[in-house]
């Protein structure tokens, strides 16, 4: 270890479309040493692949160029580093796009790019050699599936971004690395940290995953909004990581939002299952993880613990499920059950049954209440989505028979949108390979491919669900009253391929302790009717106050493929917070107290 400054790693994206003054309005509010994007998700890979269809030479995030073009200059003179995943599916196509706009600025960056997470045109050649791509959650064998993979992607960790670095590139474009990985390889370079250094390398990926998605970390989608002061439009994280590994997480002078410990725990839950948050290299125990306010949105990560990383790494792997439609069409008033039931056998009718399709899926949504105030509120959705293989059969086709009930259907019948074709739709299948399949390289400003090796791995004890900590509840214990959770309960959701995570969390350890006892998994399957017959794991993270929830398979096969209304599951965590329950009358006082 060293003794330098800590490192100050800025994000300017949380996902592709994130705003793109984003990059600029980071340098204007301080000083940064690493200017960092996250622009990839599981389902932004399938939007590449459909984008490269039409264009080959595309494939990566094309709004990365957009900021560029406004600070490359700004970098450059300042000796900021920018380091992305924007590469996407093709980082050296972005790497000449790169250099061709640095051109027509007169500028001469060094650049360095990524490459080796690639295993799309692999696949048959590793299944033939008796790697059975098992999928994560299902078990099931990839050679068992009858979908085309149209993407497959490892996700690389950052000692290739430490190379480029110590090569002096002044950009590094990546394409699937880890999305921590954007932090743990400036702050790995920054301090020539060792590939056994676990415990500063642990606290670098929670700084990862924290900015990672850009505002959500001050203030952005923060369910305790009361909490945040500054309700201007949160400004962008920055991670400062100390040469031990701890982190400050702090954002952009005179910025809106707000920074402090409830913020950063809501991101340090999101996306993530269980506390032993695996990384290509490192095993972070988040559940080692304390938080501490330091001073205004300053917000001091300790106590990360790191062990080495597994033998295998995940990889995405995107496939080609077949075409889907959907069309919603709206009742109102009286009788709306008969209605809905009615509209349904119409239209199955007029398609020769629902038999024709390969899947169909008919919600039923009540936004209407009795003798209601306005006309949108004596209303409610039909939602029909139906997917077959047979682009014919759920185009214009199915889309056009719901017309048919116009005047010949349910009184009042009307649709939220006209008439649309199918489109295509993915299905999401997470798995593992081992490490030596993989050839992590990088690309140096000067030309030179690296071949950047595998570290030491360890088979990681696999973390068991925590049903209860056993924690006395005494002092809380006495009257209840019936409320809403979210009285005195903090939530973040969000997905993970098919599987939804909600984390939820308390203010102190008295609240932890009640909440601990409360929250079973059965009174969660209570509270959570849809996941009745759905595996649920529990994990216990006392030193954050929390509890982190996975619900198995709620999305189906991912965000691309399920039919359900919220398919990123980014209101679950709020809906958990309405549902009522009964809570210690000394608790919701003393949650009355802080406000």
């Amino acid at each position: 270890m060293n003794n330098r400054r800590p490192v100050r790693i800025a994000n300017c994206s949380g996902f592709y479309g994130d705003r793109v003054a984003a990059a600029w309005e980071v340098l204007e509010g301080g000083d940064v040493d690493v200017l960092t994007g996250d622009y990839l998700a599981e389902l932004t890979m399938l939007i590449l692949w459909k984008a490269r269809q039409k264009d080959a030479s595309g494939g990566y995030a094309k709004t990365f160029l957009s900021q560029m073009e406004r600070v490359m200059g700004t970098c450059l003179d300042r000796g900021i580093k920018v380091v992305s995943n924007a590469g996407g599916l093709n980082p050296e196509g972005l790497t000449d796009r790169l250099h061709e706009l640095a051109a027509t600025l007169g500028l001469s960056p060094r650049i360095a790019w990524i490459e080796g997470d690639d295993l799309t045109d692999r696949l048959p050649e590793l299944v033939a050699a008796g790697h059975p791509l098992t999928h994560l959650d299902t078990g099931k064998a990839l050679a068992d599936s009858n979908t085309k993979a149209v993407t497959a992607n490892a996700y690389l960790g950052a000692w290739g971004i430490v190379d480029a670095l110590r090569a002096d590139a002044d950009i590094v474009v990546c394409p699937r690395v880890t999305d921590a990985s954007l932090v743990v390889g400036p702050a790995a370079w920054w301090h020539g940290w060792d590939r056994s250094d676990y415990d500063a390398l642990a606290g670098a990926v929670a700084a990862g995953h924290v900015i990672e998605c850009g505002p959500q970390a001050t203030g952005g989608n923060y369910s305790r909004l009361p909490a945040v002061p500054d309700k201007r439009r949160p400004g962008f994280p920055i991670a400062e990581v100390a040469a031990d590994g701890q982190v400050v997480i702090t954002k952009q002078v005179g910025s809106g939002g707000h920074v402090s410990p409830g913020t950063v725990t809501a991101q340090l839950l999101y996306e993530i299952q269980s506390p032993a948050y695996a990384n290509p290299d490192v095993v972070a125990h988040f559940d080692t993880l304390r938080l501490e306010q330091q001073g205004p949105d300053r917000v001091l990560i300790s106590g990360a613990t790191g062990t080495a990383p597994p033998p295998d790494l995940k990889v995405a792997i995107n496939q080609l499920g077949g075409y889907r439609n959907t069309m919603t069409l709206v009742l109102t008033g009286l009788d709306i059950e008969a209605k809905a039931d009615w509209a349904r056998a119409q239209l199955f009718d007029v398609l020769g049954g629902e038999d024709t399709f390969d899947e169909v899926d008919v919600r039923l949504l009540r936004f209407d209440r009795p003798d209601a105030e306005t006309n949108e509120q004596a209303t409610a959705h039909l939602r029909v989505t139906v997917k077959s293989a047979d682009k014919n059969k759920v185009g214009r086709r199915f889309a056009n028979a719901t017309m048919e009930l116009a005047v010949g259907g349910y009184a009042g019948f009307h649709t939220t949108t006209p008439p649309a074709d199918a489109s295509a739709y993915g299905v999401y299948w997470p798995t593992l390979v081992p490490l030596d399949v993989v050839t992590h390289s990088v690309v140096l400003p000067d030309g030179t491919r690296r071949v950047v090796p595998h570290g030491p791995t360890a088979t990681p004890v696999e973390s068991q669900p925590v049903s209860a900590l056993g924690t006395d509840v005494t002092a809380i214990a006495g009257e209840t009253r019936r409320v809403p959770l979210g009285t005195v309960c903090s939530a973040r959701s969000g997905d993970k391929g098919g599987n939804a995570n909600v984390g939820i969390w308390t203010e102190d350890e008295r609240g932890f302790a009640w909440l601990d006892a409360h929250l079973t998994v059965e009174r969660f399957r209570e509270l959570l009717p849809e996941a009745a017959d759905l595996e649920i794991r529990r994990w216990a993270l006392p030193r954050l106050n929390a509890l982190n929830f996975v619900v198995v398979g709620l999305l189906g096969a991912g965000v691309a493929e399920t039919a359900r209304p919220d398919p990123q599951a980014k209101g679950l965590g709020e809906y958990l917070r309405s549902r009522h329950v009964d809570v210690p009358v000394a608790l919701i006082e003393l949650e009355e107290s802080r406000r």
